[in-house]
């Protein structure tokens, strides 16, 4: 009977999530340096939110997963594509994450914003693009600010880093929309992020015995770190899964090309 009811709970949860055949193909960022030019360019806070795709139907992820927004929420939405993130506020990623995913979650939506970033298939340049936005409740655009100067550039990601924003995303307005990654739009941060997978655990010392103390990751360069720093006493007790993706931060590399000084950031659905 125990392992009938596991069965049919586990249907039911893969009938509710449903996805699209051909996931939206998306503008990504590479990484900004400080040798590249981007006097001229326009500059935004780099929301830490999920990413979303409206194909003028329906929201869909980043990896083509329909998402459940209640009715009031798209109500204003335009038949015409957009590209953003869902978005409350800094620091509530997680929050966010579970809103989003939850199927049934309907009042959560309340407090989200839809942060639009482009609008795809329209001619002429980002700021034109955004422009045929029209905003509402629940969709705005992200403000982009033409930059001065690399000190201009620097002392905004400093102001967005003490609110506790997670970057800056720099792009050439000029151009006309298109997807994957160049270096015509890149990620500014204090310090390089990436995903690892989660292979292991350590066990907590003095106040964390009984709890994990570290998880073990492998990197996407197939190195094995430890990353102790940065989860929260409940993450200890209930660590991310084995085999589950985690984001973590680090301020450049060690002598022998491992992460230094590696924090948790959030686990990746």
């Amino acid at each position: 009977m125990k392992l009938l009811f596991l069965l049919l709970f586990c249907v039911s949860l893969f009938s509710q999530t449903k996805t699209t055949p051909n996931p939206p193909n998306l503008l990504l960022l590479n990484i900004y340096t400080k040798d590249t030019n981007v006097t001229g360019w326009y500059m935004s806070e780099k929301l830490d939110g999920v990413r979303a795709y409206w194909d003028g139907k329906q929201l869909v992820s980043r990896q083509g997963v329909l998402l459940n927004p209640p009715a009031f929420f798209t109500k204003e939405f335009p038949t015409t594509e957009l590209d953003g993130e869902l978005w409350s506020k800094r620091g509530d990623f997680a929050n966010v994450s579970s809103i989003v995913n939850t199927q049934e979650s309907k009042d959560g939506w309340k407090n989200l914003t839809y942060k639009v970033f482009e609008v795809p298939h329209v001619t002429g340049g980002l700021l034109e693009r955004l422009a045929t936005l029209k905003e509402s409740k629940y969709i705005q655009r992200i403000p982009q600010i033409k930059i001065k100067n690399r000190a201009h550039l620097e002392e905004f990601l400093k102001s967005v880093e003490a609110k506790g924003g997670e970057g800056v995303v720099v792009r050439d307005e000029s151009l006309e929309y298109y997807t994957g990654r160049n270096n015509n739009a890149l990620k500014v941060k204090s310090y390089i992020d990436e995903e690892c997978e989660v292979v292991g655990y350590t066990q907590g010392e003095g106040k964390y015995k009984g709890m994990t103390g570290s998880l073990l990751c492998k990197t996407q360069q197939n190195k094995r770190i430890k990353i102790g720093t940065g989860l929260s006493d409940m993450q200890r007790e209930n660590p991310p899964k084995i085999g589950s993706m985690i984001t973590f931060k680090y301020y450049g590399l060690t002598s022998k090309g491992n992460p230094r000084f590696p924090v948790f950031m959030r686990e990746r659905n």
